[in-house]
C-alpha cells in the first residue's frame, strides 16, 4: 500500500461567468473536517450575500473520508459535480468550494452541474499539485546509557524529531514516513532499555 498520496501546495482561485451567473472557485489544502468547516464559514462569512457556497472535501491518504454540499441548489448539481473534478485527478487533502452570485437567468439541472465542474475544474488547474508521504508518529522512552544506539537508529532512519527531553530517563518522538515506521520501531525495539509507547 503506498503511502504517498496527491494533495494542492497552497490555496488557489479561479472565476467563471454563465449566463450572468457569476462561480468563484477556491481550492486549499486541508487535513481535518474541522479545518474545513472553518474554511467554510470564513468563505459563508466573506461572501455573506451570495446566494449558495458549495464544496467538496477528500481527506486522508486511502481517500476514504470525503463530504460535499449542495447548500440549497438541486440535490447532486453542485457538490457531486465539485467532487468529481477531486476524484478525476485523484487528490485528497483538499477542500474545493464554489461561491455562487445568481445572474437573473437560471441554468437548470445541467446547466448547473456543468457550471460547477467547470468551476471546480478551473481551479484545480490554477493549484500546484504536489505528492506527500502519509507520515507515522513514533514515540519511546530510553535510558541515557542508550543514547548512541538511539541517535544512529534516528539517524539512519531520516526521522524528523519532533520532541525529545533528556534526563536520567530520555524521551523522543519522531515523524517518519509511514511505509517505515514498522522497521525503525523494530530497530528502536533492539536498542536496550528503549520502551516503544
Amino acid at each position: 500500500m503506498p503511502d504517498f498520496y496527491s494533495t494542492i501546495k497552497t490555496p488557489a482561485e479561479a472565476s467563471l461567468t454563465e449566463k450572468r451567473s457569476h462561480f468563484y472557485a477556491f481550492a486549499y489544502p486541508v487535513t481535518t473536517a474541522s479545518e474545513v468547516k472553518e474554511i467554510v464559514k470564513g468563505l459563508s462569512k466573506k461572501y455573506y450575500d451570495a446566494r449558495h457556497v458549495c464544496w467538496a472535501y477528500m481527506l486522508g491518504a486511502e481517500r476514504t473520508e470525503f463530504l460535499s454540499t449542495d447548500n440549497g441548489e438541486p440535490s447532486g448539481t453542485a457538490g457531486k459535480p465539485i467532487l468529481g473534478q477531486i476524484n478525476s485527478l485523484g487528490l485528497t487533502n483538499i477542500l474545493v468550494a464554489v461561491v455562487r452570485y445568481f445572474g437573473g437567468i437560471k441554468l437548470g439541472t445541467p446547466g448547473l452541474i456543468a457550471a460547477y465542474k467547470e468551476a471546480a475544474r478551473l481551479v484545480l488547474e490554477e493549484a500546484e499539485i504536489i505528492q506527500r508521504h502519509e507520515m507515522a508518529s513514533v514515540a519511546f522512552t530510553f535510558p541515557y546509557l542508550s543514547m548512541n544506539d538511539v541517535m544512529k537508529a534516528v539517524k539512519d532512519s531520516e526521522a524528523e524529531v519532533k520532541d525529545r527531553a533528556f534526563d536520567n530517563a530520555c524521551a523522543m518522538t519522531l515523524e517518519i514516513r509511514q511505509g517505515l515506521a514498522d522497521a525503525l520501531r523494530k530497530t528502536l525495539a533492539d536498542i536496550p532499555g528503549v520502551s516503544l509507547l
